[in-house]
């Protein structure tokens, strides 16, 4: 969730809405009262969040205050406004925001630079501005140095604690984010701000909902609810934080009390999106985490959808990444691969540590389809970066901020005593700060101490289940070298049938006449395209048999067999080859590996008739005594049986470019159970006679 999305845009302004119609300058005499009453309408288009009438009004208000910088800083400002919270247009807002600063800083107006300061902290961060972002937080440290305003404080002290939160240094972000409740408590009363320090404790809570010290964030959440019971928007955004601190405690009653709650509450269509997918983000992760990964699916469908609909990039980025996790657990490891690729594109910019579980889960996925070097790959980007958040959490001590913060508020307190319990005291506290931060420091040696050492054994343990893994790979290797070496057999006649056709065509074009060139043009691209649809056949059942080679008998029926037989040597001319299947026979076997058998068969019969003009191929397929047979025969010049010795002896064996491929036959036969029989005589042609045991 974004985490600069508790932003309050009435922040401090009076509100002060009222039904007001466009103001008739003509009636003014001065510029002067011409923009105080244009500033009246366009303050009051604000209130009511007509954006499109207010960016036309501050336009107008623009071309009206040429000279006026404090005018000219306000119009910019409402118009930035305007353009950010319609359809977040971050950049049109950026280029009012900085001249709203610009000509605030010529006329001194506090008000508007800081309004300006703040929005602008945001947008830097939305667009991912680092540099300008950074430049902007020594601007605002400036201000503070210098300021005096309550009010300056309350809001400058929030946005440094915002920008620490975006970048995700915790304790800086903290201990800002009690100064500015401290100062927002010593406002006005009259000044609208108690929604603002509602936000801030939950913006609190956030923080500890990222280090999962979800007890915490709950004690912040709750700390809230009496300065945000009057707005929907951000008690949507508490109860959702509420529901995701109760699903990771697995609370169920809790749960469903907050997932329901979240439905209730009325907002503007982008924010109710938002907290629609992020409320549903919690119920994946829960589920996914007790087991239940229909559940889980169920619940990321739903909060990939409202992330769609909200627009907001980092939103649908952490609902994807949810779903990736959901389909990797599924076993749908394509589908997770590719919705994780699409969540990694910005992550790295929105939040380390859900870029850190893409890569992990990215890993896991190749490595589940067997491809190891993207999964190493992506392993060394997971390790990297986990390291990192390994190294930064062990750096941070939440506990230290709020502590020197409460140290700081009572040292304000005692100064109202009698110097001598004021020197007393401040020694005191200082031996007590000394002792804490020696023992802290201790503790903090030991930690980073005990981090190392385990990531040295963690780094230990991968790199053996990297040399296992390494092993496994080798054979795999191995495995496939020889399956595609054997594969390549059914592969090479039809692609020399199709370079013959390609040949004949440019080598010798005064040979063919133009009804042949078209008949050989169609032939030629359905052959193509029958091959490319045998080898996709023959890749994707050759990638499943790597690790176990075994069949998988179900009902086929031979027609479906013969069909694509017939695809597959479509671009074979001058040889007629015919199939009969008069009894429409359904066969319980393996389909690749029978197609296999048939496709070598019919490329031996083939490379037979290579010099026979009237070459004929008859494929049959009968039922005879509860028995099912195949047979292929052909007019060829026919063979010594000692030809077909590899058919009957496992240690003959005949290489691929001998061009039978019997062995393969062979073993592939013996795998389904069938028996293979061959008779041929030289001067009457070859029969193989496939019987189904």
């Amino acid at each position: 969730m974004k985490k600069a999305g508790f932003l309050i845009l009435s922040f401090f302004i009076i509100v002060s809405v009222f039904a007001q119609q466009e103001p008739n300058l003509a009636k003014y005499k001065t510029t002067e009262q011409k923009l105080k009453a244009w500033l009246k309408y366009s303050q009051a288009l604000l209130d009511k969040e007509e954006y499109s009438k207010l960016i036309i009004a501050s336009q107008k208000g623009i071309a009206l205050s040429k000279n006026y910088h404090k005018y000219l800083s306000t119009f910019y400002l409402h118009q930035g406004i305007a353009y950010e919270f319609s359809n977040n247009q971050y950049k049109k807002a950026l280029v009012n925001y900085e001249n709203a600063l610009k000509y605030a800083q010529k006329v001194r107006h506090i008000e508007n630079q800081t309004s300006s300061l703040m929005r602008l902290n945001y947008i830097y961060y939305s667009l991912n501005e680092n540099r300008k972002g950074k430049a902007l937080i020594e601007t605002i440290k400036k201000v503070l140095d210098t300021t005096k305003s309550n009010y300056v404080r309350a809001v400058l002290y929030g946005s440094l604690g915002e920008y620490y939160l975006n970048t995700s240094e915790y304790e800086n972000f903290i201990g800002y984010q009690l100064k500015a409740i401290n100062y927002k408590k010593r406002l006005d009363k009259n000044i609208p701000n108690t929604e603002n320090i509602g936000v801030s404790y939950c913006q609190i809570a956030s923080a500890y909902v990222k280090m999962k010290q979800f007890d915490k964030a709950i004690e912040y959440l709750n700390e809230s609810k009496p300065y945000i019971k009057t707005s929907p928007y951000v008690s949507a955004f508490s109860c959702n934080y509420l529901l995701q601190c109760y699903a990771s405690k697995k609370q169920p009653d809790s749960i469903k009390k907050y997932y329901k709650l979240i439905y209730t509450y009325p907002s503007a269509k982008d924010s109710l999106f938002l907290n629609l997918s992020f409320a549903n983000q919690s119920m994946s992760k829960y589920y996914a985490d007790e087991g239940q990964i229909y559940k889980a699916h169920y619940y990321a469908k739903k909060a990939v959808l409202f992330g769609q609909k909200s627009t907001d990039e980092e939103i649908l980025m952490e609902a994807n990444t949810i779903m990736g996790r959901v389909l990797y657990e599924k076993g749908d490891y394509k589908n997770a691969i590719k919705t994780l690729q699409e969540a990694s594109k910005d992550a790295l910019n929105y939040d380390k540590e859900f870029f850190v579980i893409i890569n992990q889960k990215l890993s896991q996925s190749y490595a589940a389809l067997g491809l190891w070097k993207e999964a190493f790959y992506y392993k060394e980007i997971y390790s990297k970066y986990n390291d990192e958040m390994m190294r930064e959490s062990a750096k941070q001590n939440i506990a230290n901020a709020e502590a020197r913060y409460q140290n700081k508020t009572k040292g304000q307190e005692i100064k109202n005593l009698s110097a001598q319990n004021t020197i007393k005291n401040i020694q005191i506290n200082d031996a007590r700060k000394q002792r804490f931060y020696l023992i802290s420091g201790l503790v903090l040696v030991f930690i980073i101490g005990l981090l190392l050492f385990r990531q040295n054994q963690n780094r230990k343990k991968t790199n053996q289940k990297l040399q296992l893994l390494n092993q496994e790979l080798d054979e795999a290797n191995k495995i496939k070298a020889r399956f595609f070496g054997i594969l390549n057999h059914d592969l090479r006649s039809p692609i020399s049938n199709l370079i013959h056709f390609l040949h004949l065509q440019k080598e010798n074009p005064e040979l063919i006449d133009e009804e042949t060139a078209l008949r050989m043009q169609a032939k030629i691209i359905s052959g193509a395209e029958n091959l490319l649809s045998s080898m996709e056949d023959i890749l994707l059942w050759s990638k499943g048999q790597m690790e176990n080679f075994k069949p998988h008998f179900k009902n086929i029926p031979v027609e479906v067999i013969f069909e694509d037989t017939k695809k597959h040597f479509s671009a074979i001319e001058n040889i007629e080859i015919s199939f009969e299947n008069s009894e429409n026979i359904i066969l319980n076997t393996d389909e690749n590996y029978l197609k296999a058998i048939i496709r070598n068969l019919t490329g031996n019969a083939v490379k037979a008739l290579d010099k026979n003009k009237n070459g004929k191929i008859i494929w049959k397929a009968w039922q005879e005594n509860n028995q099912t047979y195949f047979s292929i025969t052909d007019n060829g010049p026919g063979e010594n049986l000692e030809k077909f010795k590899a058919l009957y002896d496992d240690s003959e064996v005949i290489g691929i470019k001998s061009g039978l491929g019997l062995h393969l036959i062979r073993d592939l036969g013996t795998a389904i159970n069938c028996k293979i029989e061959v008779s041929s005589k030289p001067g009457f042609g070859t029969t193989f006679t496939i019987l189904f045991q």
